[in-house]
């Protein structure tokens, strides 16, 4: 068993939201891999998947970013999971709109969601995809800017981005953090010109 989580805050206000890039992938999953209707546990949806031979379960935790951990820790202590069994997808403001970075663990680079999965169980060895939503223009307040919505112009490459991370965590469920990590990061560093 595999824990996809996908972070964001619940209500129609915090809808296609920067901050909620984690729910619009995990959305895109559950159409493609569900097995399950969604469902109430662990303080959030669920939808358990099937990717090949290997199942995994989507949670979306509705406890809003900042208390993430606490439906996020007794999902890892139900399944018995180890912290390499999870996989957290989040919004990165450090990387522009559209580009996916994998890494297997690592401090929560401000991601509030993040820092408090971190917290609760009690390691940073946690796999995550950050998906990157551009930087706040200089007069934009940081909290204001991920919970505003994309913009007309960077609508398209954000539905790309979601359609190729559901790829990449299907990727990961059956090939595991360093294969994505060298088919994705590299593969996005070349588009991109970044290091």
């Amino acid at each position: 068993m595999k824990l996809i989580v996908g972070l964001g805050n619940p209500g129609k206000k915090y809808q296609e939201t920067r901050h909620n890039i984690g729910w619009q992938v995990l959305a895109r999953l559950a159409q493609k891999h569900a097995t399950s209707k969604p469902r109430a546990k662990f303080e959030g949806e669920v939808v358990e998947t099937q990717f090949g031979t290997e199942k995994g379960l989507l949670l979306c935790p509705m406890t809003y970013m900042n208390a993430s951990g606490r439906s996020v820790r007794p999902a890892s202590d139900f399944y018995r999971l180890a912290p390499q069994d999870i996989l957290v997808i989040c919004d990165d403001i450090s990387l522009p709109v559209g580009i996916m970075r994998f890494r297997s663990q690592g401090s929560s680079g401000g991601q509030n969601g993040l820092k408090d999965i971190i917290s609760k169980l009690k390691t940073q060895e946690i796999p995550r995809l950050r998906i990157g939503v551009g930087q706040p223009p200089p007069q934009w307040d940081t909290a204001d800017y991920v919970l505003s919505k994309f913009t007309k112009s960077e609508k398209s490459d954000i539905q790309r981005t979601v359609e190729q991370a559901t790829g990449a965590v299907a990727d990961w469920v059956q090939s595991g953090i360093n294969f994505c990590m060298n088919q994705y990061n590299r593969k996005q560093n070349t588009n991109s010109g970044e290091t």
